[in-house]
């Protein structure tokens, strides 16, 4: 349905439908963010993956660009006592007791600690499941859309025209090969979630402000009345420092 044309067995995807889908897909997320949400992104293909990487720090979001952990959603837990494993590794070098193993250990340590980075280091503070997945190509990414779907967690993704969008719950129909194309895509949505950011902080000091400006009237009835108790200790303390009347 996102496809204009074909020419020369090569199809074309209808831009039109590429911006209003991608400005539908950018408020969503913008909504999910100002939630205080995470989102997940992900792309292992090679023309994708500095970009995304890139983009997803930008609005401190989780992502994963190495090989995609089979499991990952399905059985979160196992994957969070690996990125625990990593953590207890990080406090054993800086208490000392990495200091007190033979060579042989440290090194195959160090090996651990190196691979747990490459493959979860990007997901450290990921502490529940996300909110939503945001995926560059649906075909090399399936195990990502398979595990989504079982659990109920919102797919956005890049779907170029050799992909099936039925899986799909918000699709950006372009290019998935091209880094421009993405690229363009990711700024997009990246901005959007940036706003809702921005906006969950000021809604958050506004919250606060309220709060302070309610409680002010209180704290002004409980400085009155700590006043007047202090001015009937006072005429009491005069009532009976007085001499009594003859």
């Amino acid at each position: 349905p996102y496809i204009f044309m074909e020419r020369n067995g090569i199809h074309i995807i209808d831009l039109y439908k590429t911006q209003a889908k991608l400005e539908e897909a950018a408020a969503a997320l913008r909504n999910i963010a100002k939630g205080g949400k995470k989102i997940l992104f992900v792309a292992t293909k090679k023309q994708a993956k500095e970009i995304l990487a890139d983009k997803a720090q930008s609005v401190n979001m989780p992502y994963v660009i190495e090989r995609w952990p089979g499991g990952m959603l399905t059985n979160f837990p196992t994957i969070r006592k690996a990125v625990k494993k990593m953590t207890s590794i990080d406090k054993m070098q800086k208490d000392g007791t990495f200091d007190n193993l033979s060579k042989r250990e440290k090194l195959q340590i160090s090996r651990q600690r190196a691979k747990l980075e490459k493959n979860l280091g990007s997901i450290a503070d990921l502490n529940r499941l996300p909110s939503a997945l945001f995926i560059v190509d649906v075909c090399k990414e399936h195990i990502a859309v398979a595990e989504a779907n079982r659990l109920g967690i919102p797919v956005f993704a890049i779907v170029d025209t050799n992909s099936d969008p039925s899986n799909v719950d918000f699709v950006i129909p372009a290019n998935d090969d091209a880094s421009k194309s993405i690229e363009l895509i990711l700024n997009t949505v990246c901005s959007a979630i940036s706003e809702g950011l921005e906006e969950r902080k000021v809604e958050k000091a506004d919250e606060k402000a309220a709060g302070e400006n309610a409680d002010a009237p209180r704290r002004e009835r409980r400085r009155v009345n700590r006043k007047d108790e202090a001015e009937e200790e006072v005429v009491a303390e005069a009532a009976a420092e007085a001499p009594a009347a003859e």
